[in-house]
């Protein structure tokens, strides 16, 4: 609980960087986003009015010095949001790992007054910045001792605050949910499943794919459930004695269920129980000795390091970067180095070797065999990955399976949205894991009035994954005009639970369909609704299925389009994007954008505004950059159009720059789901289902299901860092009914973000970080972790 002086709310200008120097370097393996997290941390850092350098070449330029460390202003990092990799240089260095080379490094850091360090990097190169904190005095002293700096620098500079990001692909540093650039990783290795996938399609052949992640399946893992992979292998979960046989009768069974492919990955660090390698040769031959498959082999290699950065690991980079900052202006000398970390949708702070030592305890448990525990301490969403695609890898035969005569029905229900159809996979598969017979409605509340239902079985719905739109069809029609067609349809198919999967009018429709309990019996069953829609607006969630995929669709557009501007020079974009009046695309994707303004409806803003807007952009042409991005949410104001805003800005602007407008429309509903989707909406529906079951139980007396309380008809959101389950009656005071949204929304504290970045004077408020937490020991997994 914090104390009374707590309460009154932080706000960063408060803090002052004045006389203080930031050195900020990228070390260890590259990974995409390092250079969102080095733009941050440089415009947050100048912003706040300290020093910021560039430390070249990872440790390498620490202790080479030089023109290695280097101030660099605002322009210094413009125009690499979008570039992979990290264009200050990585190297691993040898020297640093001695005392001389560390000694040699802080002098050329207190040459320059450096005593914070911002150190982007995997888990050695963070242990390593702690080594040389804990060191620092020592060295200071020695180098006195050799007359090489006088005992007033001694004094001034006498200690080292350290700030940690991880930046790596792996996503195997403990503490954090996701390190930069996972998600751009799996981006890459699903781009390349859903290209192999066609042409395995067309010859029935199996491919064994080989992904990275060193000594952590979690990439493996991740991009099994994203594709449905027949098999996976990772480190954390080595297979049973005789795992040959059954992943061949697998194999065999899929082909007699006329699956023409098999899919099968393989982690670069796998092992069998035995802590012996398991190989994507050895698989292939296997495969091919015991059932003479025609098989091939793909290394991904260094594919997945490549490439542009995701939507979330810019965005991801660009909060932990400010973060960054403000950890290091509030360190004082007792302030333990910290990483600063995700947590659900939480940036935390965290003791820096408490998280090393639990990465290296989980090393430690797979080296002695204890691999249970190893994957409770990969965290809780690595157990959660793993446990999901246990349930959907694999259907039991059907006599293993129970049967509790229940029948359940899927329907979507609003616009399409990416994810909608890994969504219902996740659902039938769980249902009729669970004994449940599961039923799909085509084209949502108007099919079901229509009789459009029929039984799906577990094979119906076999690479749904990677598919966009919704396969099952969708309307955005509501219920109540259908009620007394929609409950005959439920008492003819005998349905016992509904699960829809949609937008803001699955949540509308769920509130009518249990207004009318009082006057149908047959809607006094269990409901439940997991929100999928690109605009982010369905209340009760942070996020919901489409909203990554559609973001990644607007940030890759607007990468495009600040390239044919910085080809013509002094040219400014307004793009419109969608979301009804919620301005989360707009927001985000500025952010992810490196946009100039963004324009939402839950900000309202006036004329001048507008014009404070232009001056902005006119100034920002005198410097090197000579583009600007704005971002216009499609219903932000009635009155001020894109057109007007267009018309306005070429007027204002006229012979400093010139304007050109873009509507980016419907792309933003379609395309293959992103990565995030297809797991955010596989985990979230699969724990629906299960709360089904768990309702359908409770509600079962003397032969039929009767439920008709509110807790009975739910929407399962992710709420900061868990998933629950919320009455939806209970969610209507936290509604706007008119436009649409949520009456509170988190992502409108990331708002100053965007215009920090973008080098505005604004308000932010800070009151949330600071806190320095402690790694918590896993616990058995939790029932809210997602």
């Amino acid at each position: 609980p914090r104390s009374a002086m707590d309460h009154q709310p932080k706000f960063f200008e408060n803090l002052s960087g004045t006389g203080k120097a930031i050195g900020v370097l990228t070390s260890g393996g590259d990974a995409q986003g390092m250079n969102a997290a080095v733009r941050a941390v440089v415009r947050m850092g100048i912003y706040v009015k300290a020093k910021v350098y560039f430390v070249y070449e990872g440790y390498q330029g620490m202790v080479d010095g030089g023109d290695n460390i280097v101030e660099v202003s605002w322009e210094s990092v413009s125009s690499i949001l979008q570039v992979g990799g990290t264009v200050i240089g990585s190297a691993r260095c040898k020297s640093f790992r001695s005392r001389e080379g560390r000694l040699q490094a802080a002098y050329n850091l207190v040459q320059r007054g450096i005593t914070n360090l911002c150190v982007i990097g995997g888990d050695g190169s963070l242990t390593g910045a702690n080594l040389f904190r804990e060191e620092w005095s020592g060295l200071l002293e020695e180098l006195a001792q050799k007359g090489k700096i006088d005992e007033e620098a001694v004094k001034k500079y006498a200690y080292l605050n350290i700030v940690g990001m991880v930046g790596s692909i792996d996503n195997d540093f403990c503490g954090t949910d996701m390190t930069i650039g996972t998600d751009s990783a799996l981006h890459r290795i699903i781009e390349v499943v859903d290209a192999i996938m066609t042409t395995a399609q067309s010859h029935q052949r199996t491919f064994v794919l080989e992904v990275m992640g060193r000594h952590c399946g979690y990439l493996a893992l991740v991009s099994a459930l994203a594709c449905g992979a027949d098999w996976v292998f990772i480190p954390e979960y080595p297979p049973e004695e005789g795992w040959e046989d059954s992943m061949c009768v697998k194999l065999s069974e899929n082909r007699a269920r006329k699956k023409r492919l098999n899919i099968i990955i393989v982690a670069e660090g796998a092992i069998d129980c035995h802590n012996k390698p398991i190989t994507s040769e050895k698989v292939k031959d296997l495969v091919v000795q015991r059932l003479g498959f025609d098989t091939r082999v793909t290394i991904l290699g260094h594919v997945q390091r490549g490439g542009t950065p995701s939507a979330f690991d810019r965005i991801l980079a660009s909060r932990m970067g400010v973060e960054a900052v403000l950890a290091l202006l509030e360190a004082t000398p007792a302030t333990p180095a910290c990483v600063v970390s995700l947590s659900g949708n939480q940036a935390v702070r965290l003791p820096l070797m408490e998280c090393v030592q639990m990465t290296q305890e989980v090393q430690k448990a797979m080296d002695e065999g204890r691999f249970v525990e190893a994957v409770r301490l990969r965290g809780r969403s690595f157990e959660n990955n793993l446990n999901t695609y246990k349930l959907l890898s694999h259907k039991k035969p059907d006599a293993e399976l129970p049967k509790t005569n229940f029948n359940v029905a899927v329907l979507n229900v609003g616009a399409p949205a990416a994810g909608m159809n890994a969504a219902v996979r996740a659902a039938v598969r769980v249902g009729i894991t669970e004994g449940h017979k599961m039923f799909a409605v085509i084209d949502g509340f108007e099919g079901f009035a229509r009789g459009k239902i029929k039984e799906i079985s577990w094979g119906d719905v076999g690479g749904w994954t990677g598919q966009g739109g919704s396969i099952l069809g969708t309307k955005r029609t509501l219920p109540a005009k259908y009620l007394e067609k929609i409950a005959e349809q439920m008492r003819t198919n005998n349905i016992n639970a509904l699960m829809v999967i949609g937008g803001f009018e699955a949540y509308l429709g769920l509130l009518e369909l249990s207004a009318a309990r009082e006057k149908y019996d047959e809607f006094c069953v269990p409901m439940v609704m997991v929100p999928a829609t690109v605009s982010n607006n369905v209340p009760g969630s942070d996020f919901s299925i489409g909203a990554d995929t559609a973001l990644n669709t607007i940030t890759d557009t607007c990468d495009r389009i600040k390239q044919s501007a910085s080809g013509t020079k002094r040219r400014v974009f307004i793009i419109e994007t969608m979301g009804g009046y919620c301005g989360y695309l707009a927001n985000m994707g500025a952010l992810a954008a490196g946009a100039d303004a963004a324009y939402i409806f839950e900000e309202q803003f006036d004329i001048r505004e507008l014009q404070a807007n232009v001056e902005h952009l006119t100034e920002k042409m005198k410097t090197s950059i000579q583009r600007g991005l704005v971002l216009r949410n499609e219903n932000c104001n009635e009155n001020y159009t894109t057109d007007f805003i267009y018309q306005l800005y070429s007027e204002e602007g006229k012979g400093v720059f010139d304007c050109r407008k873009n509507v980016l429309g419907h792309m933003q509903q379609g395309g293959a789901p992103s990565p995030f989707d297809r797991n955010f909406g596989t985990k979230i529906s699969a724990k629906a289902m299960q709360w089904i079951s768990k309702k359908l139980k409770e509600t079962y007396r003397k032969g039929k299901v009767f439920a008709n309380t509110d807790d009975s008809v739910c929407l399962l959101g992710m709420r900061r860092r868990n998933l629950v389950f919320q009455p939806v009656a209970e969610l209507k005071t936290e509604t706007d009914f008119v436009h649409r949204i949520p009456k509170e929304q988190w992502w409108l504290k990331l708002r100053p973000l965007m215009k920090i970045l973008a080098k505005y004077k604004t308000s932010y408020d800070v009151s949330d970080s600071g806190q320095l937490e402690h790694v918590a020991m896993p616990k058995e997994a939790e029932p809210g972790a997602i």
